[in-house]
């Protein structure tokens, strides 16, 4: 049975209910899906998106598929490759989940859909609501990208900018998701977004040849790649598909890194800042803005799923590390300079590369430069 299950009270509902978050103590929810095995030596003939993976996926038969996924692996250094997400239908890997969001809100019969980013989830929800004929209204923080809300105006939908930051921006889509007939397709709460974005690791798996490399280093803001990245990697372990899994590193920008110091200091949430009380992740809460940081993409300062990722980056072995502004341009310069123009988010990852020269790794390029400015 597909249900949804909240991680921290542990209370279950069905997935046709209209709710976002748990009833009971209003955090993200997981879902209950009872994947089975990929077949890998028969997966030759099928479609060539991440809708190959069907064993593995909540939906089947999407209507709103523009051909996501399957994105090439492109060699960096002897040990380093990148996976060029870029490489999808609007252009960032968020088009992964968005996918599953669109799907389940035509299958819920939404008259109307909301989403809340700092840009390209907001830019792939529109485009996956314009395909499936669902209204849709996205809201971004002041400074978004104008490439950005230009794409996301172009597909069709109602474009909200939101005053302050990225904290501000979910704030307000929280309070907007309680108005009767709205969809809230987030892609921080709602799990079946992480259904999507595990497949990122399946195509890995699939093109290793059964395979995962030593080290995933991936882009830390709400932690969807990172999340999906260690659903699918349960999946193969409990499948017996893989033996040893690799390890999770997080990598988050040194101005915004909220993530990294709940590492560093052994935390099981966000750090409460000083005079704080409450909980970390409450306390969090009321935190000043965020400092600005070129990476806009994981600029967030409190990640609802905060206790999930530190957890599964502890459990794999992993770790979380940040980069500087100017290592991140100089990085996004390296990848130009290599044929890969991305966005500054997507190279924080090649910025952190020289902590794991030692052991192979992918790095996802997550979006396309032509998102953003010229590289600086």
């Amino acid at each position: 049975m597909t249900r949804y299950r909240c991680p921290d009270c542990t209370g279950h509902w069905p997935v046709d209910a209209a709710i976002w978050r748990c009833p009971s103590c209003a955090g993200p929810l997981d879902l209950d899906f009872p994947a089975a095995p990929v077949p890998r030596g028969h997966l030759g003939a099928r479609v060539g998106s991440l809708w190959r993976y069907a064993e593995a996926l909540p939906f089947t038969a999407p209507t709103c598929s523009l051909g996501e996924g399957r994105t090439p692996l492109v060699t960096l250094t002897r040990t380093v490759s990148a996976k060029v997400e870029f490489l999808m239908p609007t252009l960032s890997f968020k088009d992964r989940g968005a996918v599953m969001l669109a799907e389940l809100a035509r299958r819920l019969g939404a008259r109307r859909v909301l989403a809340d980013s700092s840009g390209n989830a907001g830019c792939a929800i529109s485009a996956y609501c314009a395909r499936a004929g669902l209204d849709c209204t996205v809201m971004v923080p002041e400074g978004t990208s104008p490439k950005k809300t230009g794409q996301i105006l172009a597909h069709g939908a109602r474009l909200e900018v939101v005053p302050g930051d990225r904290e501000a921006t979910a704030e307000a889509a929280r309070t907007a998701a309680g108005r009767p007939g709205v969809f809230y397709a987030s892609h921080v709460y709602n799990p079946y977004f992480l259904h999507g974005t595990k497949t990122y690791v399946y195509e890995l798996w699939e093109d290793l040849g059964g395979t995962l490399p030593e080290t995933l280093v991936l882009p830390v803001g709400n932690g969807t790649l990172l999340l999906g990245a260690s659903l699918a990697i349960g999946e193969l372990r409990a499948h017996g598909l893989i033996g040893t899994a690799p390890a999770l590193v997080g990598v988050q920008a040194e101005a915004v890194a909220p993530l990294a110091a709940a590492h560093r200091a052994g935390a099981e949430d966000l750090i409460a800042p000083r005079g704080a009380a409450g909980d970390g992740a409450k306390a969090a809460a009321g935190a000043p803005a965020a400092p600005a940081t070129v990476a806009e993409g994981i600029a967030v300062a409190v990640p609802p799923r905060a206790r999930q990722i530190l957890r599964a980056v502890r459990e794999s072995g992993g770790r979380i590390l940040t980069v500087p502004e100017d290592a991140v341009l100089a990085a996004r310069r390296d990848l130009a300079r290599r044929g890969l123009f991305v966005e500054p988010t997507a190279a924080v990852c090649w910025a952190a590369a020289g902590a794991w020269t030692d052991r192979t790794a992918v790095v996802p390029l997550c979006g396309a430069g032509a998102k953003s400015g010229p590289a600086r």
